[in-house]
């Protein structure tokens, strides 16, 4: 029986990734592209409308992953979706993990690689979203806290700033260095730090692969770790105290 099954999941599994990158081809081509364009040309600022379409989009193809994806769950408390105005904080585990999160918030900015940002076509899309540029090797990171001096605004009126601290996945459980620019935005905005941890991403999509893993049971979630307000103005201040807070809790939290 088991040597009928490996071909049938096999099997399963071409079916399901083609309808999930049709989705996102024809998606992406025929229904957002023009959309975007159109907002480009007869918006002054298309930021919002971007975001909100790239929410949607993404929302769409998780309840479709939900229905399609034999064995997978994904679970998503309300105090997770119901994050507003904060710079949240994630681990980073799969390709995936941006676009789930994407599809919990209609209004977010995140930070991403300036070596993507500068992509052809891409690069476009990303800075009318109002994604942020930036390189692990920028010889000043305020230049960079510099570009979004609205930011501030941004969170007032509800938007959230998501940010992966290790800058890049991880696998295995570990938890990696902590870089500061998130803390620090956070501190400039005078903003509250949310911990959330993901679970089980790698498993749909593993580290390196664009292929989804489908024909298993898989419990994907969003685990809400903690909030964090900090004392910005205190004398006390630390943001290396609070870099470590953070990361104490996702030690903490490890399986």
């Amino acid at each position: 029986m088991k040597y009928l099954l490996y071909p049938l999941r096999f099997f399963m599994d071409i079916v399901i990734n083609l309808f999930f990158w049709l989705y996102f081809t024809l998606g992406f081509c025929v229904f957002l592209f023009p959309v975007y364009f159109i907002g480009f040309l007869v918006m002054r600022n298309p930021e919002t409308l971007f975001q909100r379409l790239n929410h949607y989009f993404y929302r769409l193809f998780f309840s479709l992953s939900r229905i399609f994806i034999p064995g997978l769950s994904i679970t998503i408390p309300d105090e997770v979706k119901n994050i507003r105005s904060s710079v949240i904080i994630c681990n980073h585990i799969s390709y995936i993990d941006p676009i789930l999160l994407i599809s919990l918030y209609p209004l977010q900015k995140t930070i991403v690689k300036r070596s993507i940002y500068t992509r052809p076509v891409f690069g476009w899309f990303l800075k009318n979203s109002g994604y942020i540029a930036y390189a692990a090797d920028d010889s000043n990171s305020l230049a960079m806290i510099d570009l979004i001096q609205d930011l501030r605004n941004y969170l007032y009126r509800g938007g959230n700033l998501f940010v992966f601290p290790e800058g890049t996945r991880m696998t295995g459980g570990e938890i990696g260095k902590f870089h500061k620019g998130a803390f620090s935005l956070a501190r400039r905005c005078d903003a509250p730090i949310v911990l959330l941890q993901i679970t089980n991403t790698d498993r749909l999509m593993k580290p390196g692969n664009l292929w989804y893993s489908t024909c298993f049971k898989n419990p994907v979630s969003i685990r809400f770790l903690k909030v964090i307000k900090p004392e910005y103005a205190s004398d006390s201040f630390s943001l290396k105290s609070l870099i470590a807070e953070a990361r104490a809790s996702y030690l903490s939290a490890r399986p």
